[in-house]
């Protein structure tokens, strides 16, 4: 199909596309500098828009940031949670969860991100917990829920050791004992 024979994307389309690369920008800017060194316009650089433009779509950089920090939940299936978990986890390690980082980043200087990584980790928690089936499963789900948090921090924040340049499958394999056990999938309740 020729350039001239391409249909030509709608208004719609181009202002959907222009607000995702927005928020890519803001997110990796979010996720490198944290909430208070990132500008309006070092995203807008980013994103190669105007500032005027971010600020149209998003209102505000805590709006901007509340979007671009959304975290995308996942389902555990019933069955085998610590296969779930792991598998979740590979995929982290593998593509770097820019939105995580972003609220793991400025977690600790602004307020809005705490709020918003609370509120999603209590829903976190909770799914972890109902899929575990043991009496102390809210104790567990917070020890495997540290675990992927730390290990996230550790692989692409602060790079601090061997797990910044370790295979996704190296790491999931030397956590699996310990998510099995933990996810109660090899123990009686």
């Amino acid at each position: 199909m020729s350039e001239s024979s391409k249909p030509s994307r709608t208004r719609a389309q181009q202002r959907l596309d222009t607000q995702e690369r927005i928020l890519g920008a803001a997110r990796q800017a979010f996720a490198e500098l944290g909430y208070e060194h990132t500008t309006i316009r070092a995203v807008a650089a980013a994103a190669g828009v105007n500032a005027g433009l971010v600020m149209h779509y998003f209102g505000s950089k805590e709006q901007l940031f509340t979007r671009a920090a959304q975290i995308e939940t996942h389902e555990l299936p019933p069955g085998e949670p610590a296969e779930a978990l792991l598998s979740m986890l590979r995929s982290r390690l593998d593509d770097e969860p820019a939105a995580s980082l972003a609220l793991l980043r400025s977690v600790l200087t602004h307020a809005g991100a705490s709020d918003d990584f609370r509120d999603s980790g209590r829903a976190w928690l909770s799914r972890v917990g109902e899929a575990i089936p043991h009496q102390d499963a809210d104790l567990r789900a917070g020890l495997v829920t540290a675990i992927i948090t730390g290990v996230i921090i550790d692989r692409h924040l602060l790079k601090l050791s061997a797990l910044a340049d370790a295979s996704a499958d190296d790491i999931v394999e030397l956590l699996r004992p310990c998510f099995e056990s933990l996810a109660g999938e090899h123990t009686t309740p």
